[in-house]
């Protein structure tokens, strides 16, 4: 069974295939979550929405919806790709994300997440997740957190990983429900306690690991999202210090190396394809050395050009000075 203690968050727009080959470079252990995919994308759409690479496993989809049916096929269609796993977003309180029914208004609705569950469950034979909030506008009570999860769970959810944030439907935009509802960590714990043959994972406001490993003595998993996307070599050492395990911590200067070799066959696969849609999410990867500003300045201006293959990459991190460790 995969082990939840560290995952990085499904972020829109940002944890694409490319990103999460990155991440995977520096952790072998972390779990990886897709950006939100809606049901309507994969069943209907013409693009490749379920394209990952094999090194990313595991990896999770996140799966936007409240159609059972459609959850189901979708989940079908994941799990013949090989997908480790399939959460059920019920916390993106966007109002795209509303207007299709889906996401934390849900919350609202855990019958119908439920049953959502027990067709995936039934058409696939993989874990389905649920990561959700621990309330909505004034449904913010305990008991209706743990009314939610006692519904679904019966289905077949084992897992939940909770945003220790409410969300607002109306008033506050996606960015400032990330900020304004105040965190509530001891909520989480509290279901832990009453769920306590379920896995709880926890989400929101983490940025270190010794917050992390605070967390994971009352709870099983910590999800970490912006932190990791703004300073991605943090993942560098989560294999040591949150898995335990005994080897050494890849370089950035191996990074570099071997994203510039991915980059290559990125390039030469055609399809407009360009280094910038890799090196976007490596921009924060020098953060805290000399040049740090120069390695972002240069691939920003330079990443997006025709013809450009990896050895943009390696041109950039020429300015940086990886012996020296700035502290503020």
């Amino acid at each position: 069974m995969t082990s939840h203690k560290l995952s990085v968050a499904p972020m829109l727009d940002w944890t694409d295939r490319h990103c999460r080959y990155f991440y995977r470079l520096m952790s072998s252990n972390t779990v990886l979550y897709t950006e939100m995919v809606t049901t309507g994308a994969i069943i209907f759409g013409k693009g490749d929405y379920l394209g990952y690479n094999e090194e990313e496993h595991p990896v999770v989809l996140q799966l936007g919806g409240s159609d059972p049916q459609a959850m189901a096929e979708c989940a079908k269609r994941a799990a013949a790709l090989g997908y480790d796993e399939i959460n059920i977003n019920v916390g993106c309180p966007s109002d795209r994300v509303q207007n299709g029914r889906f996401g934390a208004c849900l919350m609202a609705e855990p019958a119908l997440v439920a049953e959502c569950v027990k067709q995936m469950k039934d058409a696939a034979d993989i874990p389905i997740t649920v990561k959700s909030r621990i309330g909505i506008d004034d449904q913010d009570s305990y008991e209706f957190l743990q009314e939610f999860i006692a519904t679904i769970e019966p289905a077949g959810c084992e897992h939940f990983i909770i945003h220790a944030r409410k969300a607002w439907l109306s008033g506050l935009s996606p960015k400032q429900n990330r900020d304004i509802p105040p965190l509530d960590y001891s909520r989480v714990y509290s279901i832990k306690k009453d769920f306590n043959h379920l896995a709880i994972s926890i989400n929101g406001g983490i940025k270190t690991y010794e917050e992390s490993l605070a967390h994971l003595n009352y709870i099983d998993g910590v999800m970490i999202g912006r932190e990791i996307y703004q300073n991605p070599y943090l993942l560098a050492q989560a294999d040591q210090v949150i898995y335990g395990e005994q080897k050494s911590v890849i370089s950035r200067a191996e990074v570099i190396d071997h994203m510039a070799t991915y980059i290559d066959k990125h390039v030469a696969g055609g399809n407009k394809a360009k280094a910038s849609h890799v090196t976007r999410h490596m921009l924060g990867l020098c953060n805290g050395l000399p040049g740090a500003k120069q390695f972002r300045r240069y691939l920003s201006e330079n990443a997006m050009l025709a013809g450009e293959t990896g050895d943009v990459l390696r041109r950039a991190f020429e300015l940086v000075n990886e012996d020296v460790v700035v502290t503020a």
